[in-house]
This record gives structure tokens, sequence and C-alpha cells, in this order.
């Protein structure tokens, strides 16, 4: 997943009161993935780029993929992240250089944590269905887990319930009394919020946390804010409760954790804390070290780029260049 194109600007959406200085109405942008998928990329972007751990959301379809291939990313590398792969629609057979090949359908969930290297590729099988939707979101690792082994995890039953007019999916972490069985390493949260009809959804939220919201399908209210579908309203810290009203069928993702204060690089498919971090990864991917080779995936893995012609900057979580 390319990372090296230049971030828009954000804007502040009008009427809203936020309790974080910072809380913002995230547009994205389109970016290429592989030879047949546009995503809109909704983080990273200038001054807000992450919902505590959270540090990359790429939101795609619903594309019509009937009479082509789908998603075709070959192999290529990642450190110092998670991956978490949700879909609504479609389906997606991930490989990587552990051995694992696994497809993903919607309601279940592949977590991919990197360590210090892993390979893997994404694709469509052959038959697929005609439709493909879903996001995929990165984790900053802290230390120790981004130095440590690799892993994947494929969870086919999530922890799912109604609350009045809605029905929620648990990804990550806590909510409402009920536990993802996802490993991450640090305070965390991801949720499917899908309305079935027009009442409101009320949330206990943790006023320690930063959270998001992005619109997937339909259309929602926050804060009196029309949320579209394609974008992320960013809720910013000290909220202990969240209402939301959307029209039936609106699926929503919350996203939340406890503000992540490494300042961070974030390059190509690498997440580190240096330029020199950073350029390790990229000899070693090139040289054929450290990642593996991705399990039945004939494909020649994806080259990186050249390294910028200026050093890459650490910055925190707000954007601000550190060091």
């Amino acid at each position: 997943m390319e990372r090296t194109e230049s971030l828009p600007a954000q804007t502040r959406p009008p009427g809203v009161a936020p309790v974080d200085p910072g809380s913002v109405l995230l547009l994205g942008h389109d970016v290429p993935l592989g030879r047949y998928t546009t995503v809109r990329r909704l983080l990273p972007q200038r001054q807000r780029r992450m919902v505590g751990a959270w540090c990359f959301v790429d939101h795609f379809g619903p594309d019509d993929v009937a009479a082509r291939p789908g998603m075709e990313v070959p192999p290529h590398p990642h450190s110092g992240l998670q991956t978490v792969t949700w879909l609504i629609e479609g389906e997606i057979v991930h490989r990587d250089s552990l051995g694992n090949v696994q497809p993903i359908r919607p309601g279940q969930l592949n977590v991919m944590t990197s360590g210090q290297g892993i390979a893997h590729s994404e694709r469509s099988p052959a038959t697929h269905p005609p439709v493909m939707h879903g996001v995929q979101l990165w984790v900053a690792l802290p230390d120790p887990a981004r130095a440590g082994a690799a892993d994947f995890a494929h969870h086919a039953e999530l922890p799912r319930w109604t609350d009045g007019d809605w029905d929620l999916t648990l990804l990550v972490g806590e909510l409402a009394g009920e536990r993802s069985p996802a490993v991450v390493h640090t305070p965390l949260l991801g949720a499917q919020l899908e309305a079935r009809g027009s009442a409101p959804a009320t949330l206990s939220l943790r006023p320690d946390f930063e959270y998001g919201l992005l619109a997937m399908s339909g259309a929602a209210q926050v804060d009196g804010l029309a949320l579209n579908p394609g974008a992320l309203l960013y809720l910013g810290v000290g909220r202990d409760r969240l209402e939301v009203t959307a029209e039936p069928g609106s699926r929503l993702l919350l996203l939340g954790g406890a503000p992540f204060e490494e300042p961070l690089v974030m390059w190509w498919n690498f997440v580190g804390r240096s330029h020199e971090e950073v350029a390790t990864a990229r000899e070693d991917w090139m040289a054929g070290r450290r990642f593996g080779v991705v399990a039945d995936d004939a494909a020649p893995p994806l080259p990186a780029p050249e390294m910028p012609t200026t050093r890459l900057k650490a910055r925190d979580r707000r954007g601000d260049v550190r060091g």
C-alpha cells in the first residue's frame, strides 16, 4: 500500500463544538491500490494522523467487480504495525510468509501482526461476489511488540448484539460489556454500528480515549453534522457518551483508543521511529531478507519505491514534527 503520496488539507465541520481542539471532518482522497482497486484514504492526514493507535484507514467500495478481477495486491512487506481487514461485501484471500492462506468474507475479521517483518498478498478469488466493499486499517505497534514475532489471526465469530434499532459487532477491544477475541497491543476499540430503524444509538465511551466515526454506507448525524459515506469524523477526547442518528441500513465504524504518544515515521508499508529504521526495512525487502516468501503466490513481489531525497521525519499523532 503506497505511502509516499502527499496528504491533503482537512477542514473543521461548521457548527460543531469539539471536545478536542483538533476535532475535524476528514473527507479523504482516492488512492490506487494494486491494478484494479481504488481506496479512499482517511488516515493519515495533515494535523490529524491517528485515532488512538489506528494510524491508517482505507475505505474501499462498494465497487462492481462482477466483470473485473477485484482486489489484486501482490506480495509486499510490512513492519511495525498490525493490519485489520473487515468486509461488508465481497471476498479476499490473504496469503502470508508465515504460510497462512485464509479467505475472508463479510462479518469476519483478519488481524495480521507484522512485528519486525512479514510479507503478504491480498487477492479476490477467481470466482468472487459481484460487489466488494470494506475497510483495511493499520494499528501502530508499540515497543516491544513492533520488534517481536509476526503473527496472523482469523476471527470467524465476533461479539454481536442488538441495542434498540441498532445491530453492533465488536471487532477490537471492549464495548458494552463485550470483549473481542482479537489481540492488540494498546488500549483500542473498533466496532461496526448498523441501523435497522430510525431511533438514535447512545453509546457509553471512555473519556481517556479519542474516537473517530467512519460512515461506510447510508447517512448519519453526529453533533448536528451530516456524515456521508467515505467520511471520517474525528470526535476528540474527553467524551463519555456518543449519540448517533442514521437512516435505516446505514453502516458506521467507530474507532477509538488511548492517544498514541510515540512519534512515528510512516513510509510506504513500514511504520518506524526513524529514517534509518525505515531505510533498513526497505533495503532488507529489496535484498530478500527478513520478510520471508508469501505462501502459494508465485507473483513477483512489489518493488519498494526509492527513498525520498529528503530525510524522513518522525511526527506525533497531530502531525507535528518531533526530533
